[in-house]
């Protein structure tokens, strides 16, 4: 069987790595990779505990000589965060990842790859497969739902996992050991919406879409001053209201909680004749965030689509919440260590704006080291 990263050292974890780039494992959806990981445990016959929530532990004796050897745990998690580009039409519950080396690279094609923290359970597979290694005993502790708020974690039986060192591989770079770590939380925010119905005259409706944001990592890539498309969208229903009388029925942004937003839009209802004033509010708030981040997220672009009219909008009042929240929550690092030159110490991600039946809710991925 033919295969795309086959000719990749070491060739083992490059092998399962492979294998683990076709099977679903967004967080939340990790049972196939789960089962996967007890029936590659039981091929090898080795100990294996699959938790009710999936995670899976995996043990295998000490090599003969190395018994009184400190135990060492080997950590990683099955889930990854799954964002495509936009208009792609990829299935992440059912197709494997488009995967192809470039140079030194592997990389997908318009999707995330996965190697975080694929890669790390491709490594511990590795390492257990190898009959020839020596080593004390091993407990390889694979968790679900990281990426989503540390849910796996929280489950977990500590009963099931013995060891005396710890190494969580969910790193960045090989060969390089790094002493720290951040907690994370979800911080889910509901804005009630008073819905109120349009009022009657001639009107447009259109839908003002934000994107070509380069997006990325709330963890890895909050430090590089990217944009994030829901404050944009905040900033531009600010300078869009202040100066027009507009109605608005949606607002959406972003599709992970721990991703930077790359694409956020808004549907909203203006009088006909304030159309040509509206795109050029838009047209000019483009080019002073295009100007802003011009050397840190190069590409922002802003339409002004035809929209589809609904017969109920939100209240004036709502509306200057929703601006009021997308503008004072704060986004990007918070602190940074003082002990560390460079380290982010605190962060808020506003990752996902969703408009529901009543409701608006913002959801953010907080980290911190204290």
């Amino acid at each position: 069987m033919s295969t795309v990263l086959g000719h990749l050292n070491p060739n083992a974890v490059f092998k399962y790595f492979e294998e683990i780039t076709k099977i679903p494992h967004e967080s939340g959806n990790e049972k196939q990779m789960s089962d996967y990981l007890v029936n590659f445990a039981k091929e090898l016959n080795l100990d294996v505990v699959q938790e009710p929530c999936m995670n899976v532990i995996i043990n295998k004796p000490a090599t003969a000589g190395y018994e009184s050897a400190p135990g060492v745990i080997i950590q990683g998690h099955m889930d990854m965060v799954c964002v495509k580009d936009d208009h792609s039409d990829f299935d992440f519950a059912t197709q494997p990842l488009p995967i192809y080396v470039d140079g030194d690279y592997i990389r997908t094609h318009g999707t995330t790859l996965g190697a975080d923290n694929g890669i790390a359970v491709a490594m511990a597979m590795a390492i257990l497969a190898d009959a020839n290694l020596k080593h004390p005993a091993l407990t390889v502790l694979v968790t679900v739902e990281e990426e989503t708020g540390m849910d796996g974690v929280m489950a977990l039986d500590p009963s099931h996992v013995k060891g005396d060192i710890l190494l969580n591989l969910d790193s960045e770079e090989e060969g390089v050991a790094l002493a720290s770590c951040a907690g994370g939380v979800r911080n889910t925010v509901e804005l009630p919406i008073e819905w109120t119905e349009l009022l009657t005259g001639d009107h447009e409706t259109v839908n003002v879409v934000i994107s070509g944001l380069k997006g990325g990592h709330s963890g890895v890539e909050i430090n590089k001053n990217r944009a994030n498309a829901n404050k944009l969208l905040g900033r531009l229903l600010h300078a869009v209201s202040k100066n027009l009388t507009v109605a608005v029925s949606s607002v959406n942004g972003g599709e992970k909680m721990n991703a930077i937003p790359k694409r956020a839009e808004v549907i909203l209802t203006v009088a006909k004749e304030e159309v040509v004033t509206l795109k050029t509010i838009v047209s000019e708030f483009e080019k002073t965030v295009q100007n802003e981040f011009a050397t840190a997220d190069a590409g922002i672009k802003i339409e002004v689509l035809a929209g589809e009219a609904s017969a109920k909008v939100m209240s004036e009042q709502t509306l200057n919440n929703l601006i009021a929240i997308l503008q004072l929550m704060p986004y990007g690092p918070q602190t940074m260590s003082a002990n560390v030159a460079g380290l982010v110490e605190s962060s808020n991600n506003i990752g996902v704006v969703e408009t529901k039946e009543n409701s608006i809710e913002f959801n953010s991925a907080v980290r911190s080291s204290v």
